[in-house]
This record gives C-alpha cells, sequence and structure tokens, in this order.
C-alpha cells in the first residue's frame, strides 16, 4: 500500500493514498448524486403538482372550449337560417327588379322603336323637302341663267326694269294716281307718271338704266380695265341723267324733279360708294337715283299723301254736313219750344175745364140736398172726380 502509484511534481503518491483519495472522490461524488436525487424527487412533486393544476385548467378550458362551440354552433345555424331568409328575399326582390327592368326594357325598346319610326317619317319628309328645294335651287338657276341672258340683251333689261317699277307702283298706288307711257307736250313717253293730289303735274319714274358699263367693271381684272369701266360708268350715267332732265323735266308741266330707277339693289350700292359725284351731279340737275326699296319708300310717301289729301277732302265733306246738322237742330230746338207753348196752352185750358167741372159738381150736390115732400128715394151721392189734382199735378 505504500508502493508509489504515481509521481506528481516530485512528490510520490502511494496506492493507499490514491484508494483513499478515490473513495473520498467516490464518496464525494455518491453525496453529490444523492442531493441531485433528492432534488429530482422534489422537482418532480412540484411538477406534478403544476401538472395536476394545469391539467385541471386544461380540463376547464376544454369545458369553456366545448360550450363556446355549442354557442358558435347555435349561432351559426341561426346565422344559417337568417342568411337561407335573407337569400330567398334577396332572390325574390332581385327576380322583382329583373321582371321589372325588363319590363322598363321592353317599354323603353317600343318607345325607341316607334321615336326612330316616327323620326325616319320626318326623316323622309326632309329629305322630300330637301328633294323640293334642290329643284326648286335648280329652277332657280335656270332662272338666274335666264335672268343674265336677259341682262345682257339691252332692250330686253329695259322690259326688265319696266317690269320690276311697274310691279312696285301698282302695289302701292291706286290706279287712277298713275299712268304708264304717259305722252308729254314735247312728244316725250316716260316710263311712268305719277299725279299727286292738288297737282296736275306729274312726278316722272325713268326705269332705264346703262348696265354695260357695270358689267364691265364688274368683269375687269386689271387696274387699267377697271378704271376704262369707271370712266365708262360715268359717261353712261351722265348722259342718261342729262337725257331725263331735258326729256322729262318741263317747267309748269311736271314736277321739278324726276327719279332715275336702278332696278338693282347691288348696282345701287355700288354707285352710292364708289361714284358719290355722279349722285350729287345727277341731284343738282334735279335727278334722283332710287333703288328699288327707296322707290317703295317713295311710293309709300305719295300713297300716304294722297291718303292725307281724302282725308282732308272727306273732313271738308264731315265739316259741310256739321253745319247742316247743326242747323236742323235750331230748327228742331225751335219747333220744340212751339210745341212746348202749346203743351202749356193746353194745360191751362184743360185745369180751367176741370175748374168748371168742379163747380157744376158742387152745384149738383146742393141740389141733391134739397129735401122734397113726399119723395123718400134717397139722394144719390155725387163724387167729384179727381181730374183737379191730377191737372194740378201735371201742372
Amino acid at each position: 500500500m505504500t508502493e508509489t502509484f504515481l509521481t506528481i511534481g516530485g512528490n510520490a503518491i502511494s496506492v493507499g493514498e490514491a484508494l483513499a483519495a478515490f473513495a473520498c472522490v467516490v464518496l464525494a461524488m455518491l453525496g453529490a448524486i444523492a442531493i441531485m436525487l433528492a432534488r429530482a424527487t422534489r422537482t418532480r412533486g412540484v411538477e406534478a403538482a403544476r401538472h395536476d393544476v394545469h391539467a385541471e385548467e386544461l380540463e376547464e378550458r376544454m369545458a369553456e372550449i366545448a360550450r363556446i362551440q355549442a354557442d358558435t354552433a347555435g349561432r351559426v345555424h341561426t346565422m344559417g337560417e337568417v342568411l337561407s331568409g335573407r337569400q330567398a328575399e334577396l332572390a325574390r326582390a332581385v327576380s322583382e327588379r329583373l321582371d321589372a327592368v325588363t319590363h322598363r326594357i321592353g317599354q323603353s325598346m317600343q318607345s325607341s322603336t316607334q321615336s326612330t319610326m316616327e323620326n325616319l317619317a320626318k326623316l323622309n319628309e326632309r329629305l322630300a323637302v330637301i328633294d323640293g328645294a334642290q329643284k326648286n335651287i335648280t329652277d332657280l338657276a335656270s332662272q338666274v341663267t335666264s335672268l343674265r341672258q336677259v341682262l345682257s340683251n339691252k332692250q330686253a333689261r329695259g322690259a326688265f326694269g319696266q317690269g320690276r317699277m311697274e310691279a312696285i307702283v301698282q302695289d302701292g298706288l291706286h290706279k287712277d294716281s298713275y299712268k304708264f307711257q304717259h305722252t308729254l307736250s314735247n312728244g316725250k313717253r316716260p316710263d311712268c307718271a305719277v299725279f299727286l293730289p292738288n297737282d296736275d303735274r306729274p312726278l316722272i319714274i325713268d326705269a332705264k338704266f346703262p348696265l354695260e358699263a357695270i358689267t364691265a367693271l364688274h368683269e375687269a381684272r386689271s387696274e387699267e380695265q377697271k378704271e376704262a369701266a369707271a370712266r365708262r360708268i360715268r359717261q353712261d350715267v351722265t348722259r342718261h341723267v342729262t337725257d331725263i332732265a331735258e326729256r322729262y323735266l318741263l317747267p309748269g308741266e311736271t314736277q321739278d324733279m324726276a327719279l332715275m330707277f336702278v332696278p338693282s339693289e347691288s348696282v345701287y350700292a355700288e354707285l352710292y360708294d364708289g361714284f358719290d359725284d355722279l349722285i350729287q351731279k345727277a341731284y343738282r340737275v334735279q335727278v334722283v337715283l332710287v333703288s328699288p326699296s327707296l322707290l317703295m319708300l317713295a311710293i309709300q310717301v305719295m300713297q300716304q299723301i294722297q291718303k292725307d289729301a281724302r282725308m282732308r277732302d272727306a273732313a271738308h265733306e264731315i265739316r259741310t254736313e256739321v253745319g247742316h246738322l247743326m242747323d236742323d237742330l235750331g230748327r228742331l230746338n225751335e219747333r220744340v219750344l212751339n210745341l212746348q207753348k202749346h203743351f202749356g196752352q193746353a194745360n191751362n185750358d184743360i185745369a180751367q175745364i176741370l175748374t168748371s167741372a168742379e163747380k157744376v159738381a158742387k152745384r149738383g150736390g146742393r141740389i141733391n140736398s134739397l129735401e122734397f115732400d113726399g119723395d123718400e128715394t134717397p139722394a144719390p151721392r155725387v163724387i167729384p172726380a179727381p181730374l183737379a189734382r191730377k191737372a194740378t199735378a201735371a201742372e
């Protein structure tokens, strides 16, 4: 046991010492194991108690979960029934809405169809109107072409202006107040002569107008052509104005002013805007250029003058008749006064007659009041007539 077992750092350890040390170590380990076992046992007890508590908690929770599950199942069943009812109501409402929408769509389609048919009918009518308008435009184009041909001919153009002037005069004046192609003392025959009231001098209207220069001005392209056409317009219009003044303005026989009719508003506007010197020159020789609208205005003025003259004549006749009426009224007044005098005399005579009748009645009463022997017959009563009161009231 004293044999050396191990040498550590120069120190020799014997076998006995090693066994003793080993035994101590084993004892220490056994003690530690015992302590560990005791601790483990105590830990197991605590854990078992904890496990029991946990198991009880789990059982309580499982019971609560089962109760909640039962409640949830009941609620789910109730919700299922509610949802099924709501689903039925929703299906019914959707069906009703679908029926209503289908009915409305049917009505809308029917009304749309009817409206479409009506619009198509109106469209057909409008197309017919458009066809008629197109036909009228075609006819108008042909008429414009023929009018252009008429205006290109001097004689035809004069007839056109004469016809338009005659239409304006005939529409505005009485047939006795104008005359076409009236012959003057110098043998000239103007296109129209208008006679004004209380004046034997006619107002002369000339319907001829030189249009070739205006046409040349419209067809001119260069400045030289335009200037040449303007000079020609001035020459032709001045010559025509001078002819009207020399032929138709006769002192004491015609009015001091004559009208030159321009049968186109555009031509008159072009003359008025671009050739004001011609307008002034014509005015100085007592010739006035008029367009169709101005001629209609002048005719309306003449119509009003004639109407005023007729009103003055009628007023004179009315004044004369009123004078005769006043004379008749004076004679009627005199006769009424005479009749009143006759009635007064008659009333006086009637009053005197009533007075005499009253006296006679009184005397008759006195006679009846006398008594005779043997006369038992009662005397009749005499009642005086109430004529006196009536006569007095009449007076």
